[in-house]
């Protein structure tokens, strides 16, 4: 039943989708797009049939108000709510500060009534009053850090800190705590979702900031989250977010990592140890050394073991796993249930004893089922990490991981055949196709046959509907690409280096180096260098700092964003720097006008997750490279070159150097996973457009 602040208003009448755009893109003083018009009304097909859509839309379609407005007014005429999910902090931040808030100003005289939205993380991102009244418990994750004298320092001006804040926050929100404290520190003043105690239970629930957060939430008609939480929604045995029937999945692209993530679990020597300390005190002092002893059992094992992905499981290791198991169920048994009638303080003890011990019985155990003798019968994969130590710190432990291979069969059963799902990202078609990631998904593969009809065909929609063997039901999904508003072959120059020899394993060559070089030069600067590892990143950037004439940053000398705003501000300077800049950039102007990737970005072949999922497939009869490694590499190309047209004035060149996107097979998968720019081999024309480039632009500089 809805909540009484979401009844509808009979006597209003919710306009339809043309209006509400109209208004909505007025408000903020910009002109509409055919592509944004498209998008819209596909995302209200989509509502209104119960079809599932995926939506590709580039830089400058507007993409938010696409979505946001057939959202809105489903929650409003629906009385319902609606769940936007998305993989960064800086989206979510401009959904709630800056669009929604201009959108229920915009809409209110057409609606009728107010537009209520609200944000919602994991619990884990919020201060818990009653963690910080009655202290933490022994965190299994702090290890050996905390003999570091100066480290415990540290901690405890952060945790005296955070106790201060608790003082005057309005909200709770991690997010909100600037600057920030580590995540040692964090762990002290919050909770995860099976340690709470309850609203009902705490003696803070009422002032509890995740629930008001939860609360606000139930009452809202759009509520903003991340894909974090939209996979512990999924997984989890107790409701997270509020009922809804659609979900927004903005920056999809991201969706399978961020769900890998959540359902990926770890065993160390020192995490069961710490279990085991936890839950000393509420149990036998014999029971709770049985779990002890397990932990330094597991901890020796570890430390001998090889890094890297596990395909059998060694028997002492096997052992230990099932013994880790049993002590931690013995310890479960012996702590009892819960007692409602319990102290609170005690009872928050005995809750964290519990969810560390629950976890380690689960984990164990799904450990020991992921070696099946058929690789193909495989659900998991396990990987030993062996982790060096920081210049001057402790070594972390070595742990244990587990991961899904695929998660498209839980995201199939939670997501696409619970509730309405759009996924829309600027990248979403590799190769020139949906297919990819669709797979990933847990979409069922698109029809061979054309598109349903001849306006489908114009308009490059791709169509499915496809019945599952063990239901019912269709699942019907479509895929729309609605473009860019950026005249890629004018705007841009694809370059390749087809002249370079083939990258190799022992850094960047000479000749690579002396490329890079001659680029940023012709450039003027002006370069985002996106390379494959940080060990290249800083070997170009040491190399080159002093060859260059203009200023170079490399990722790591301060923190990103910092680098960030120094590489925007300061026309003529380059920065260098691996992964998180490959997509989080957003630089339009004069500042950026080349990018350069120094390699196709494949994932390592030691990478145990890829290297599983791609054995998976060819175990099931598919090319395990180009469903798994060949779609990672053309993912970050394609938002890579994503970093060069940010605005409708940006010119420039993607500069990608490696030569096998020019001469091997899977050269034209990966170039059709690009924008359409222009594209050369010759090295000369591409220094001469530069050249004029830097010279436009320097009037401005």
């Amino acid at each position: 039943m809805p909540a009484p602040e979401l009844l509808n208003d009979s006597a209003t009448a919710i306009p339809d989708i043309g209006p509400l755009l109209a208004a909505a893109v007025a408000a903020i003083g910009g002109a509409e797009r055919p592509g944004q018009v498209r998008m819209a009304e596909a995302v209200a097909h989509a509502i209104e049939t119960g079809e599932h859509v995926a939506a590709q839309a580039g830089t400058g379609t507007g993409k938010s108000l696409a979505y946001l407005i057939p959202a809105i007014r489903h929650a409003m005429r629906k009385n319902t709510t609606v769940v936007v999910s998305t993989a960064t902090i800086a989206l979510q931040r401009q959904l709630v500060d800056r669009d929604l808030p201009r959108l229920a100003e915009a809409l209110r005289p057409l609606l009728g009534r107010e537009l209520k939205f609200a944000i919602l993380k994991g619990r884990r991102n919020y201060l818990c009053l009653h963690r910080v009244q009655t202290g933490a418990p022994e965190d299994p994750e702090d290890g050996p850090g905390l003999f570091d004298p100066q480290q415990l320092s540290t901690l405890g001006r952060q945790v005296k800190r955070l106790n201060e804040w608790a003082e005057e926050t309005t909200t709770g929100d991690r997010d909100e705590l600037v600057p920030g404290v580590g995540e040692q520190a964090w762990r002290q003043v919050a909770v995860t979702a099976r340690e709470c105690l309850g609203a009902a239970r705490c003696p803070q629930g009422t002032e509890c900031f995740a629930e008001l957060a939860r609360a606000e939430a139930g009452e809202a008609h759009i509520v903003v989250t991340n894909h974090a939480l939209l996979a512990i929604d999924a997984l989890e045995e107790f409701q997270v977010l509020p009922e809804h029937d659609v979900v927004i999945v903005d920056e999809a692209h991201e969706l399978v990592d961020r769900v890998t993530s959540v359902a990926t679990g770890d065993l160390s020597g020192p995490g069961v140890e710490a279990a085991a300390r936890r839950c000393g005190r509420l149990v036998e002092e014999g029971v709770a050394a049985r779990l002890t002893e397990a932990g330094e059992a597991l901890g020796a094992l570890l430390e001998d073991a090889p890094a890297g992905r596990m395909d059998v499981l060694p028997p002492a290791l096997g052992t230990t796993l099932a013994v880790v198991r049993d002590a931690a169920h013995a310890c479960l048994t012996a702590i009892g249930p819960e007692n409602k009638d319990q102290d609170p303080a005690d009872a928050g003890a005995r809750k964290a004893a519990r969810s560390a011990l629950e976890e380690l019985h689960d984990t164990a155990g799904r450990t020991l089922e992921s070696f099946k003798p058929e690789i193909s019968a495989r659900f998991d994969v396990v990987w030993v990490d062996q982790p060096f130590a920081p210049e001057g710190r402790p070594k972390r432990p070595p742990t244990l991981y587990v991961a899904p291979i695929g998660v498209g069969g839980l995201l199939r059963t939670t997501l696409f055949e619970q509730r309405t799902a759009i996924l829309t990202s600027a990248t979403l078609t590799l190769g020139g196709s949906f297919e990819p990631l669709a797979r990933q998904w847990g979409l069922p593969s698109l029809e061979q046959a054309a598109p349903r009809d001849a306006k489908a065909a114009a308009e490059g929609l791709a169509h499915t509907a496809t019945k599952d063997d063990s239901t019912d039901d269709k699942l019907v999904w479509t895929g729309l690409d609605v473009g860019s508003p950026f005249d890629h072959p004018k705007a841009g120059i694809l370059y390749v280096a087809r002249h370079l020899p083939a990258p190799g394993r022992d850094g960047l060559s000479d000749a690579y180096l002396t490329e890079i070089t001659e680029l940023i030069e012709a450039a003027g600067g002006r370069t985002l260098g996106l390379f494959s590892s940080m060990r290249a990143a800083r070997q170009a950037a040491d190399e080159l700092a002093g060859h260059l004439t203009h200023p170079l940053l490399c990722q790591g000398e301060d923190s990103t964003s910092l680098l960030v705003k120094q590489f925007a501000e300061e026309e003529r300077t380059s920065l260098f720097g691996t992964l998180s800049l490959w997509q989080g950039v957003d630089v339009p102007g004069p500042s950026l006008q080349l990018v350069i990737m120094d390699r196709i970005p494949f994932p390592r072949p030691d990478d145990p997750v890829q290297s599983a999922r791609q054995r998976a497939v060819a175990a099931h009869g598919g090319n395990g490279f180009m469903a798994v490694a060949a779609t990672h590499a053309a993912l970050l190309l394609a938002q890579g070159a994503g970093r060069l047209l940010r605005s409708m004035d940006d010119r420039g060149v993607v500069a990608v150097l490696d030569p096998r996107l020019a001469t091997a097979r899977y050269g034209g998968f990966l170039k059709n996973s690009l924008p359409p720019f222009w594209a050369t081999t010759d090295p000369q024309v591409v220094r001469g457009a530069l050249r004029r480039l830097d010279e436009a632009a320097g009037g401005k500089g």
